[in-house]
């Protein structure tokens, strides 16, 4: 799950999970939470069923994002959860961060093709 991820000019090691192992994670029964980083108007076309806690409002919610399970972190493309998961590794401690590789859209092209986000 987890692998090197260029962000601009560095390079930085965070955590990814493909939309095929949250769909196997999900059939499991494994337990985790899922939360949606996207804005609520994002959320209102479509969703994952996650928690909604926008990516501006991260910091004051803290409180919500569990540490003793794994958190994945998904928004539309990948990029804005990629950002948070290393965020909030580096500043406040999260080890159990991970990014849903090409987020939302990912998985309505890999997962649920009826999954209508538009």
């Amino acid at each position: 799950m987890a692998f090197l991820r260029s962000m601009g000019n560095t390079d930085i090691n965070i955590r990814e999970i493909t939309v095929e192992e949250l769909a196997h994670m999900r059939s499991a029964g494994e337990e985790f939470q899922l939360i949606d980083i996207r804005e609520p108007y994002e959320a209102e076309l479509c969703t994952l069923g996650g928690t909604l806690i926008p990516m501006g409002e991260v910091t004051e919610r803290l409180a919500e994002i569990r540490r003793d399970i794994p958190v994945i972190m998904h928004c539309r493309s990948g990029n804005r959860g990629a950002a948070l998961v290393q965020a909030l590794s580096s500043r406040y401690g999260f080890t159990n961060l991970a990014n849903l590789r090409g987020g939302i859209t990912a998985w309505q092209q890999g997962v649920e093709p009826g999954l209508n986000c538009d």
